[in-house]
C-alpha cells in the first residue's frame, strides 16, 4: 500500500503565495517522479509541475516563473512553492508519484486526494 499524504492548501487573495507539501508513504521500493496536478470546476485534470529522481523538473506554461517544485529523496516528499497565485489558479492539486513498490513490480502511479486552492480577494 502506498499512500501520498498532502497539505498546505487554502485560501489566498491574489499576489498571494502558498506552499503545498506531499509526502509518500507505504510500502515503496523506488520512486521515478513525483509531481502535481490540479483540477478546476469543469476542466480537465492538468499537470502543473513534475520533479524526477535525479531533479528534471517540467511546468505546466501558465505558472512557469510562478511556481517552483522541490523534492527530497530521503523523505519521499515533495514540495511547491506557489507565489504571485492569480484566480485561474484556483483549483483542487493533486499530488502524483510514478513509483514502484519492489524490484519485480510495474511502474504505478498514486494519486494522493487533493487539496484545494482558492484565490480570491
Amino acid at each position: 500500500q502506498v499512500q501520498l499524504a498532502e497539505s498546505g492548501g487554502g485560501l489566498v487573495q491574489p499576489g498571494g503565495s502558498l506552499r503545498l507539501s506531499c509526502a509518500a508513504s507505504g510500502t515503496i521500493f523506488s520512486i521515478y517522479s513525483m509531481g502535481w496536478y490540479r483540477q478546476a470546476p469543469g476542466k480537465q485534470r492538468e499537470l502543473v509541475a513534475q520533479i524526477t529522481s535525479g531533479g528534471t523538473t517540467t511546468y505546466a506554461d501558465s505558472v512557469k516563473g510562478r511556481f517552483t517544485i522541490s523534492r527530497d529523496n530521503a523523505k519521499n516528499t515533495v514540495l511547491l512553492q506557489m507565489n504571485s497565485l492569480k484566480p485561474e489558479d484556483t483549483a483542487v492539486y493533486f499530488c502524483n508519484s510514478d513509483l514502484r513498490t519492489s524490484w519485480y513490480a510495474a511502474r504505478m502511479n498514486y494519486w494522493g486526494q487533493g487539496t484545494q486552492v482558492a484565490v480570491s480577494s
